[in-house]
């Protein structure tokens, strides 16, 4: 099951427009929070220095499917998002996801819409929480763009960049993503060890 999520598999076998289907899903479709996100778009630039892909095309599509994802999640928390804490836990849906992020919402207000993006399960969750706040769509449009983009040119160009300084770099693709990886979860975790050191006090 873990090789199709690997970002290299999903990228030489569903290619630009897979790319972007994943991007927006994980963006704002509950279903789609353990779709990869910063790896794939780190994977993505890579692949686009070694000739794969324009560059600019894919900054361009990635950024308008994150900003697409994230309106679509804001809509669906506007609409039936109160619902979703009465529904009951699946392999796709955990009420602790939506908690997790309604409680970083309530912490960094709407910077939350651009924080979120760098942190994996909440970047999925925290639009639609911001529907079912009742955020004002003007606001919420706004960060929505600023984190969007954000996310995609540090992320995209990054793997570009470095693809561009170190043509070998893809040998050593696999321990990238893994760090990538590791560091999206930090905030994730530090969060946890904090809040369990509170239970303790």
């Amino acid at each position: 099951m873990f090789q199709y999520l690997d970002p290299q598999f999903l990228i030489t076998t569903l290619g630009f427009v897979g790319i972007l289907a994943i991007v927006f899903a994980e963006s704002g479709l509950f279903f789609g929070f353990f779709l990869p996100g910063d790896s794939l778009l780190f994977t993505a630039g890579l692949f686009a220095s070694q000739g794969y892909f324009d560059i600019t095309w894919l900054v361009s599509g990635i950024a308008l499917a994150a900003i697409l994802g994230d309106s679509v999640g804001y809509t669906f928390g506007r609409r039936i998002g109160p619902t979703l804490f009465s529904r009951e836990d699946s392999f796709f849906f955990h009420k602790k996801h939506v908690e997790r992020a309604r409680l970083f919402y309530e912490k960094y207000g709407v910077k939350t819409i651009i924080l979120a993006r760098f942190v994996p399960i909440i970047r999925t969750f925290a639009p639609i929480v911001a529907g079912i706040a009742g955020m004002r769509y003007g606001i919420f449009i706004t960060y929505n763009i600023i984190g969007g983009i954000g996310w995609t040119l540090i992320l995209t160009l990054a793997g570009f960049f470095l693809g561009n300084a170190f043509p070998d770099i893809k040998k050593y693709l696999d321990l990238i993503i893994v760090t990538i990886i590791f560091i999206s979860i930090l905030p994730i975790v530090f969060e946890w060890i904090k809040e369990r050191k509170k239970d303790h006090i």
